[in-house]
């Protein structure tokens, strides 16, 4: 059994940046099997609505995980465009205490944009590890412009799940590094991949979500 919408819980918390909103997708058997909280944020470009969040939120809570789907405050609020770097840590770093009340280890992720915050500031805010989903490793087509050192200096266990296709840094182009990189075979920058490749959809979150599933045990 998965987690339904209605086992969800929607929290409004202040933050530095204005309000953020928190969805929690509890572990099943909560009180006696939660092992840790996954705190994932969304992109530059959408919401907590994207392919791979719903995946994981779907997937996670069977397997003693809580999901917490944190909305930055500019989406909150309704803006189309996500501020500068440093307002999305303010906003990631505001709404971590109450990440961390229930009292468990928390992985901290997102997606794009979210992957950034994450890394950036895993060490300080002591996250248990980084989930890094499409990291943006440069913008298209500027190799030069690379974000490498972000996700090389997060100090803690970290696990990149980067679509083969990705315009945004496919695979090879990373670099060698202290963190797990999983492909998901045709994947753009959203894990989206064309009907021509004989891949699915649900394909391709079978192989991230289980990339994940095997990944957090170890974290314990």
């Amino acid at each position: 059994m998965t987690a339904t919408k209605t086992d969800r819980r929607v929290e409004t918390v202040d933050t530095g940046a204005g309000p953020a909103r928190i969805t929690w997708v509890p572990a099943e058997r909560a009180r006696e099997g939660a092992r840790l909280v996954l705190a994932l944020g969304h992109g530059a470009g959408g919401g907590i609505d994207s392919r791979d969040l719903r995946a994981l939120a779907a997937a996670l809570p069977a397997h003693g995980v809580t999901v917490a789907l944190v909305e930055q405050p500019w989406r909150v609020a309704g803006k189309k465009v996500a501020p500068a770097p440093r307002t999305l840590d303010t906003g990631w770093r505001g709404v971590w205490p109450t990440l961390v009340a229930p009292g468990l280890p928390v992985v901290a992720g997102g997606r794009s944009a979210g992957a950034r915050v994450a890394c950036r500031t895993a060490a300080e805010l002591g996250a248990r590890a980084v989930l890094a989903l499409g990291f943006p490793l440069h913008p298209p087509g500027r190799p030069e412009k690379s974000r490498a050192e972000e996700l090389l200096g997060t100090g803690v266990p970290t696990l990149v799940v980067q679509g083969g296709n990705d315009p945004f840094g496919r695979p090879a182009e990373f670099p060698p590094g202290e963190y797990e990189l999983t492909e998901v075979p045709h994947g753009d920058h959203g894990f989206a991949v064309p009907k021509k490749s004989g891949s699915t959809e649900e394909r391709a979150m079978g192989i991230l979500t289980d990339a994940v599933t095997a990944w957090l045990p170890a974290l314990l």
